[in-house]
């Protein structure tokens, strides 16, 4: 999503949500078309129709497969990241509750997906325990080890996370669980695309992924599932996915997210390009802007992402400022959309209650140019001390 030359304005439209949906390319698109074919039945039957369909798949499923580093039987078609998660939670404590496995060991930074769905477990008797990240927005290991007992059913650590970046020592996590026999589960939503991601190097049972975050459609994901994990069917019907997930496929998404998932793996060379214009522009704007500060950026992150405080301003306004100007930037998750809450991910950090509050996440990608970045830098500074200035009377009168 180019800018125009110029100057800011209506004119220039800078996409840097990235994080919250990634553009689809012409080969995505071409593949979905191509899906809608009048030829192309239904995946389960046994016609022709139905087995070009089964063909496209199969073919997704390969690539999905190849882009983990997995096995094709060890993929789980999902309708996105969401449903990938309850599959996995919702699964896992179905299929071990009845052993009296009912502890869930989350962290405070997960996605809402997971934490959402491990407090409504809670109120099904799961004993859900939710672990701090420390101020650099990584969680430490010790602490979720600690955590684990017997009776744990799962533990849910995300790989990296949405809102700041951070990348979450899931490997090592996942092997503690291994030598005490419970279940992991990752949401790698926000890292396959940005980092290379290997089930096997991560040693997971279960890792969600989300087709549209990788340049796919939306409403297509996936689930790894590690064979012989025990997990219970939450859509149930057909036999479709190996009996894991039932209802009729989503053909042309499953194509899309397939040509998705091979670009993907083919452009994972661009994170070196990507990550030096993310920290062009941290540079920048914390150079030219006081009372600035990058949340997590002492810890390792996925090269496109930065989040930003700005003292003495709300978040929301700098957004809506930023959107006046032509830029697409977010206060954090886009599944958050019209919280009035400050970010969970920045409190589960310890971070104060206003600096939750007034910063803002650039999401960079494949499209984003040098120029785009610079005319962003350059506007932020004027937009900042506009809304400060307009903030402090206001404060005056509070």
């Amino acid at each position: 999503m180019p800018a125009h030359d110029g100057t800011m304005g209506q004119s220039v439209s800078i996409y840097l949500d990235y994080n919250a949906t990634s553009p689809i390319s012409p080969e995505v698109l071409e593949a979905m078309v191509q899906a809608q074919d009048p030829a192309i039945g239904n995946a389960s039957s046994v016609h022709r129709f139905g087995q070009r369909a089964r063909a496209l798949v199969d073919d997704a499923r390969s690539s999905v497969a190849a882009l983990l580093e997995a096995d094709a039987d060890e993929i789980v078609f999902t309708s996105g990241g969401t449903e990938a998660i309850n599959l996995s939670l919702r699964g896992t404590f179905e299929a071990l509750a009845a052993a009296g496995r009912k502890r869930i060991v989350v962290s405070a930074i997960e996605h809402e997906a997971v934490l959402n769905t491990a407090k409504a477990l809670a109120a099904r008797g799961a004993e859900v325990v939710v672990i701090q990240a420390g101020p650099d927005g990584v969680v430490q290991v010790a602490d979720m080890v600690a955590a684990i007992t017997r009776d744990t059913a799962i533990v849910s650590l995300m790989l990296a996370n949405n809102e700041i970046g951070t990348i979450q020592p899931v490997a090592e996590v996942a092997r503690h669980c291994r030598e005490l026999g419970v279940p992991f589960h990752t949401d790698a939503v926000q890292g396959v695309g940005k980092i290379p991601v290997s089930v096997t190097d991560l040693g997971v049972e279960l890792l969600s992924i989300s087709g549209h975050k990788f340049g796919g459609p939306k409403g297509v994901g996936a689930l790894y599932v590690r064979r012989r994990a025990r997990l219970a069917a939450q859509a149930t019907g057909g036999r479709q996915e190996r009996n894991r997930r039932a209802g009729t496929e989503n053909v042309p998404g499953l194509a899309g997210m397939g040509v998705a998932a091979r670009l993907a793996r083919e452009s994972l060379a661009q994170a070196v390009s990507i990550s030096a214009k993310r920290d062009r522009l941290e540079r920048s704007i914390l150079t030219a802007v006081a009372g600035t500060a990058v949340n997590g950026g002492a810890a390792p992150r996925v090269p496109n992402t930065t989040n930003i405080s700005f003292d003495g301003v709300e978040a929301e306004s700098l957004l809506i400022a930023l959107d006046l100007e032509g830029v697409a930037v977010s206060t954090g998750s886009a599944c958050s959309s019209g919280s009035l809450e400050p970010s969970h991910v920045l409190r589960g950090m310890g971070l104060p209650h206003a600096r939750a509050r007034n910063s803002i996440r650039f999401s960079l990608g494949s499209g984003t140019t040098d120029h785009e970045v610079d005319l962003v830098a350059s506007r932020v500074p004027d937009l900042v001390a506009k809304l400060r200035r307009i903030g402090k009377p206001m404060e005056a009168v509070r």
